[in-house]
């Protein structure tokens, strides 16, 4: 499948990967409504985190405690070269089985990578991280499809279920959706949802 090769993708072209990767953060407005709903100093876990930069270096400066995850070797020796305080793990989001819950879980535009038939089962990997309360932030495409991108002349497979089917899975998983936004104009098009696992009550900070 076309879903497989994104892992060898991340892996060929890390360096091209990490200098085409912007820095200016146009995703700090939904970070920093997913940094509300987390304790002061709590523990995220970021899904692809590829280089911590510019993602988990902005969650890190505002002094989360960050486990980032990741299929790429090289991406990660450069999230442990530039951020060895915190956690890095070599491993596949599908598969992962940590003995730890976080206050915050993000997989932005990371999960969207995933098959159709593998992210549903992303679900029960996100709840059984979360700590009751822990917030939720991940990025889709805005309808159920399958969309082919490029970099570095090669072909990008993302995919997306339906808003239906995310609000559901959601629900069944034990996590209420805060706040969902289909090709944000002032996030870079990007669709995007924030949710909860129950037992939040009302959000740290501001942010």
């Amino acid at each position: 499948m076309a879903s497989d090769a994104i892992i060898g993708l991340y892996q060929r072209h890390a360096l091209a990967f990490d200098a085409a990767r912007g820095r200016q953060l146009f995703e700090r407005g939904w970070l920093d409504r997913f940094a509300a709903w987390l304790p002061p100093g709590g523990a995220v876990l970021d899904l692809g985190c590829g280089m911590a930069e510019p993602i988990a270096a902005h969650l890190i400066g505002r002094g989360f405690r960050v486990t980032g995850v990741d299929t790429s070797p090289q991406l990660l020796g450069l999230a442990r070269t530039r951020f060895p305080e915190q956690s890095w793990h070599l491993g596949d989001m599908r598969h992962l089985a940590l003995a730890q819950r976080f206050e915050g879980i993000l997989a932005w535009n990371s999960f969207f990578h995933l098959d159709q038939a593998d992210q549903p089962e992303m679900f029960a990997v996100f709840a059984r991280h979360a700590a009751p309360g822990a917030a939720l932030l991940f990025t889709s495409g805005p309808e159920a499809g399958v969309a082919m991108g490029e970099f570095e002349g090669e072909p990008l497979f993302h995919a997306s279920l339906s808003p239906g089917e995310y609000r559901a899975l959601l629900a069944r998983h034990g996590f209420e959706v805060v706040a969902h936004r289909a090709e944000d104009p002032e996030c870079g098009g990007h669709t995007i949802w924030l949710a909860r696992r129950a037992g939040a009550d009302q959000p740290a900070s501001t942010g």
